[in-house]
C-alpha cells in the first residue's frame, strides 16, 4: 500500500528513496511495483544496513512495515538518526518495546505516527463527532463486538501472527485498531484491564476434536490442502508468488501454514473489560471464526445511546469465486453496510445518515495516506501517545489472561504489574 502510494497517487507530496528488508526478493518485488508505475527502482538495503541507509539516502521519514516484534528496533533507530516515523499498527508487540519507543521519542522529540486507518473511515469519524457534540451526554459504557470470518480470521493463523512473540496475539495486532477507536471516540485512556482468552477453534487439538483438520503442514504443493476451505493457495496470485513463494529460499518464511497445525500460541476468542480515566467502562469481544464479518458498537451515556452495526461480509463461501481469485483469501469488502442509530432519552430513535467510503477499510486507507503524506489531511495524525494507549490495552489484557488478575495500566508501563 505504501509503496504504491509513494510512486503513484502521493508521489507529488512524498518520494520513495530506498527500501530496507531482510529479504532481497521481496524488495525486488516492490521495485517491480514501482517500475509498473513509471518510477525508477530505488536502492535496496539489507536489514543490517538500516542505519547506513538513513544516512546515505538522507531519509527524512521512515515507514515501518516489519513483523510487529521488530517495530521498536526500527522506530528507535530512526528517531536516533533524526528521522520521523510512520509505523504500522500495533506500535510494537511487547511492553519492553513500548517503553523503549516512549523513552526514545521523549528524548529525541521525533515524530511517531501510527497507521490507525480505521480512524479515517467516515462512519467512525461521524460517530466521534456526535459524541464530541454531546449526543449521548457523559459516556458511561461502551460495548464493542468484532467478528472475523472464516477467511479473514483464519489468515492470522497461517502467518507469523500465529506466534505471540511475533505479533503480541490478536489483542495487540488486531484489537489495537479497536482499542484506539474507543480511546479516540470517548477521548480517554485506559487505566485498568481484565481479560479472558482461549484458542477455541484453530490449532491441531481443536481441528482433531472437531474433524476440521487436514493432513498438511503448508498448503502449497500439498495434496491434503486441495479441498480444504481453510487453505491458502498462493500460486493463484502473481503478487503472492512474487512476495512469498519466490522469496522462500532466502528466509524460509511460509505464508500458507495449516490453521489446524501445531505451534499456534495466540488466542482466537477473547473477552476484555477496560476502565478508563474518564470513568467509562468497555466490554469488548473478538472472535476469529465467525460465519460472517463485521462489528457492533453501542455507546451509552447520561443522555442516550449510539448504536453502530456494520456488516462487511454477510457470509463466507468455501473455495474461490469471481470476487476472490485467490482461494483462501478474504473476500473484498465492497458491499459493506452500516447503520448508525441515535437513541436519545425520551425521544424516538434517529437514523443517522452515514456512508462507508470507497476503498479498503471503509475508505480509511486513502484518507489516512492523504494525512500521513501531507496531501490533504482530513484529521490529525495518530501519535505515539495514541499508539501507546491502544497498545497498553492489549498488553494489559494479555497479562491479565496470563495471571487471571486485573492489570493496572500505568504500573505495567512503569515496570510493575
Amino acid at each position: 500500500m505504501y509503496t504504491a502510494a509513494l510512486v503513484s497517487t502521493h508521489s507529488g507530496v512524498a518520494r520513495l528513496v530506498a527500501l530496507c528488508d531482510t529479504n532481497h526478493t521481496r524488495m525486488a518485488a516492490h521495485n517491480a511495483l514501482a517500475e509498473e508505475h513509471g518510477h525508477e527502482p530505488v536502492p535496496a538495503y539489507p536489514a543490517a544496513d538500516f542505519a547506513a541507509m538513513l544516512r546515505k539516502e538522507r531519509v527524512q521519514e521512515v515507514v515501518v512495515c516489519t513483523v510487529d516484534r521488530t517495530h521498536a528496533d526500527y522506530i528507535c533507530a530512526a528517531l536516533e538518526a533524526g528521522c520521523d516515523v510512520v509505523t504500522e499498527k500495533p506500535m510494537t508487540a511487547d511492553i519492553e518495546g513500548c517503553r523503549r519507543i516512549v523513552e526514545t521519542q521523549r528524548r529525541t522529540g521525533g515524530r511517531v505516527n501510527v497507521a490507525f486507518n480505521y480512524r479515517f473511515n467516515p462512519v467512525h469519524a461521524k460517530l466521534r463527532s456526535l459524541l464530541a457534540e454531546g449526543a449521548v451526554g457523559d459516556i458511561g459504557s461502551v460495548h464493542f463486538e468484532w467478528l472475523l470470518d472464516l477467511r479473514h480470521g483464519a489468515d492470522y493463523f497461517r502467518r507469523w501472527h500465529r506466534e505471540k512473540h511475533n505479533s503480541g496475539g490478536l489483542l495487540v495486532h488486531k484489537s489495537s485498531h479497536h482499542f484506539d477507536l474507543v480511546n479516540w471516540w470517548i477521548d480517554s485512556a485506559p487505566t485498568e484491564v481484565f481479560a479472558w482468552g482461549d484458542l477455541f477453534f484453530y490449532g491441531d487439538e481443536n481441528g482433531r476434536r472437531r474433524g476440521l483438520g487436514a493432513d498438511y503442514e503448508r498448503a502449497h504443493g500439498s495434496a491434503g490442502a486441495a479441498d480444504d476451505p481453510f487453505a491458502l493457495h498462493m500460486a493463484d496470485s502473481e503478487a503472492m508468488r512474487r512476495l512469498y513463494l519466490e522469496a522462500e529460499h532466502e528466509d524460509g518464511y511460509r505464508r500458507d501454514r495449516n490453521v489446524f497445525g501445531t505451534g499456534i500460541t495466540i488466542e482466537d476468542d477473547m473477552s476484555v473489560l477496560v476502565r478508563y480515566a474518564s470513568g467509562a467502562k468497555l466490554s469488548y469481544h473478538l472472535a476469529a471464526y465467525s460465519p460472517w464479518e463485521g462489528y457492533r458498537v453501542a455507546i451509552t451515556g447520561s443522555g442516550g445511546r449510539l448504536e453502530l452495526d456494520v456488516t462487511e461480509s454477510p457470509y463466507t463461501e468455501p473455495g474461490s469465486t469471481g470476487d476472490v481469485p485467490v482461494r483462501g483469501m478474504p473476500a473484498p469488502k465492497e458491499s459493506t453496510v452500516s447503520r448508525l442509530v441515535l437513541r436519545r432519552h425520551w425521544r424516538a430513535p434517529e437514523e443517522i445518515d452515514v456512508a462507508v467510503g470507497e476503498g479498503s477499510h471503509g475508505g480509511g486507507d486513502v484518507r489516512m495516506l492523504d494525512t500521513l503524506f501531507g496531501a490533504s489531511g482530513v484529521q490529525p495524525r495518530p501519535t505515539h501517545t495514541d499508539g501507546t494507549n491502544a497498545l497498553l490495552t492489549g498488553l494489559a489484557a494479555n497479562e491479565s489472561i496470563r495471571t487471571g488478575r486485573p492489570v493496572d495500566v500505568a504500573a505495567l508501563l512503569a515496570g510493575g504489574c
